[in-house]
């Protein structure tokens, strides 16, 4: 990421601190405990989160059936896989689509409304992600707004937007990197990041 979202880190910075002192707030007025905060964090440390669905890219890399299933017909596919949590359908996890990166199609997912984010498989959005900048420009000029996260695409390359809402609520499948024959599912896992389940990087072998 460029200078140019540096002030997104620095706002998310501040945001935490804001957050940090909203709890702290809050715990001392008895309206919540700390109890309570420690159950929302172990639920997207442990329930909800990329790990999730690098889980889910990971089963599409190695079976293409599967994916074409997901693509089709997401949580159905995603019920598929016995060893994911319970209850990946529900909190902003409902009508959850996924897109795939091929060649000569590059994905991205945006929220333009606000930031609906798919947080099963993808955990809770950043806050460049939240970002009326960020949302604007990144559906007008895709391209440009990705090269400032480092990733040049092609010109040959067709960069497809693709809009979350409550009612649809979008990641992406990466390509699998080359050179990843032969790894276990686990081991690609490793390598898929959030980032590159948003559309703004690629999966790269380690």
């Amino acid at each position: 990421m460029t200078d140019r979202f540096q002030y997104a880190n620095d706002r998310e910075a501040y945001s935490a601190a804001r957050a940090k002192a909203l709890e702290s707030l809050l715990i001392e007025k008895g309206i919540i405990t700390g109890t309570t905060v420690d159950t929302v964090l172990k639920v997207f440390e442990t329930k909800m989160g990329p790990f999730n669905g690098a889980k889910i890219v990971a089963r599409a890399w190695v079976d293409p059936a599967f994916k074409a299933r997901l693509v089709a017909d997401t949580p159905a596919a995603i019920a598929e896989l016995k060893d994911l949590p319970e209850g990946m359908a529900g909190a902003e996890g409902e009508h959850m689509r996924a897109v795939a990166n091929e060649t000569g199609v590059h994905n991205l997912i945006i929220c333009t409304l606000c930031s609906c984010y798919p947080w099963p498989v993808l955990g809770l959005p950043p806050y460049w992600y939240k970002d009326p900048t960020f949302r604007s420009r990144a559906a007008r000029e895709p391209r440009a707004v990705l090269k400032e996260f480092g990733l040049d695409v092609p010109e040959t390359t067709e960069v497809k937007v693709w809009d979350s809402s409550a009612q649809i609520r979008w990641f992406v499948i990466p390509e699998r990197p080359a050179g990843t024959e032969g790894m276990s599912e686990a081991e690609l896992a490793a390598l898929v990041t959030p980032e590159a389940m948003m559309g703004v990087a690629v999966a790269k072998a380690a």
